[in-house]
């Protein structure tokens, strides 16, 4: 697995050459940075970036003792530069109307420049699949794609499965063995073949955690979205993959669900729900294990809690889907062919270096980078945002692995040509 950089003298993403920088005129005004990727030899594009005032680790204390109304005791401060993180964005405490006006101004912005990267019109796109784990507001997709130009008749799908949230997406709009989308007749992936769609992931947590008690939650979690742009089945083809669902019957990681779902499921029944919510809208919403205590965004386990939730099924996923896609080279006869690259939720670093390591250990070597120092994990918009930063060095042909893990718990693993 590579080495990671994490070097001290990493600066805000805000301070990065090509960060675009304005400003949200809400509040005091919200900074809002993003950064527009482009591949002109794969025909696939995108945006990533954040929102709120930059805290690094040194300054991330503070902010938390204030949302805490207490210092951080010493044996609650975790070690960030170890976990993988050296800065994050938070949103100042502003009142709902504003938040509603900065994240849906923020999320049109990315879905806008987005588009653009590909070279599309936003009134050109037909289709958005975006991953929010704590929507703002529960039309938080058809609001963005309103406010960026999107044609209305354009599909809009929101996702509301944790971490996994754009991985699931991006599976839904490329995997033609999923299940229909609610009622369509059509499976959703045959249905976008050959079209202009945008995935991402758009996450304002920094609002969700504005009461917030989880001393790891305030230390772990950031605010950002990455979009990408692509054409199934020619920009972006399908080779292999899974969804997964394996509920997290301890309550190691729990979190409040912000959006519309029905809290029953029988056994050996989905606890995904979909809902049509306009003839365009659809939700696709997973059950999480809530907080008992009233009021709590989240509660999160220890950090070996986070391991023994993630890595031992995260590792099977993986393997699954590494399985069928070798036996599919060897069938189209390409032996040799291997992944170039795992696009991983990054969760943080020591999840995913137990993970590379597991899978090693049963003769897969997985190339897993670590791209997102300055960002904290920013769930669904994690993935989305590893893949752009990795998109200069991917070449025609080359094969990639989404992995997308996330509360629930809910797993998108699959294996595309780019």
């Amino acid at each position: 697995m590579p080495e990671h950089d994490l070097a001290p003298e990493c600066n805000s993403f805000f301070d990065h050459a090509g960060v675009e920088m304005e400003v949200i005129p809400d509040g005091p005004g919200v900074p809002l940075g993003l950064q527009v990727v482009r591949s002109i030899e794969l025909g696939i594009g995108g945006v990533y970036g954040t929102w709120g005032k930059a805290y690094d680790n040194s300054a991330l204390p503070q902010l938390v003792t204030e949302r805490l109304g207490r210092p951080l005791a010493d044996n609650e401060r975790l070690n960030l530069a170890e976990l993988g993180f050296v800065d994050r964005h938070h949103v100042p405490i502003l009142p709902r109307d504003e938040c509603i006006e900065v994240e849906v101004c923020a999320g049109a912005r990315f879905l806008s420049e987005a588009a653009q990267a590909n070279g599309w019109q936003p009134s050109e796109v037909e289709a958005v699949l975006i991953g929010s784990s704590a929507p703002i507001t529960e039309d938080y997709t058809q609001r963005i794609a309103d406010k960026a130009g999107i044609p209305d008749d354009a599909l809009k799908v929101s996702i509301h499965k944790a971490c996994d949230g754009s991985v699931a997406g991006l599976n839904l709009a490329l995997n033609p063995g999923l299940p229909a989308l609610g009622r369509q007749a059509q499976n959703l992936a045959e249905a976008l073949l050959g079209k202009k769609v945008l995935v991402g992931g758009i996450e304002g947590l920094s609002r969700f955690l504005y009461h917030s008690h989880d001393t790891q939650a305030l230390q772990l979690f950031g605010t950002g979205a990455g979009v990408i742009g692509l054409i199934p089945g020619r920009t972006m083809r399908f080779l292999a993959g899974i969804t997964d669902e394996i509920f997290d019957q301890e309550g190691l990681l729990q979190v409040a669900m912000s959006y519309p779902h029905s809290r029953a499921a029988a056994a050996g029944q989905s606890r995904i729900e979909v809902t049509q919510l306009s003839e365009h809208h659809f939700r696709v919403a997973g059950m999480q294990h809530e907080p008992d205590q009233t009021g709590e965004p989240v509660v999160m386990a220890g950090p070996m809690g986070m391991v023994k939730l993630f890595v031992r099924s995260g590792v099977a996923a993986v393997r699954s889907v590494y399985q069928v896609y070798r036996q599919r080279m060897g069938e189209i006869g390409m032996p040799d062919k291997d992944i170039a690259v795992v696009i991983a939720h990054h969760a943080n670093l020591k999840i995913n270096q137990l993970k590379a390591k597991h899978l090693e250990r049963e003769g897969i070597h997985l190339s897993i980078p670590w791209l997102l120092s300055e960002f904290g994990n920013v769930s669904a918009a994690s993935n989305m945002i590893a893949f752009l930063r990795q998109l200069p060095d991917l070449s025609q042909g080359d094969h990639v692995l989404f992995d997308g893990f996330g509360a629930g718990t809910y797993y998108d693993v699959l294996a595309v040509e780019v």
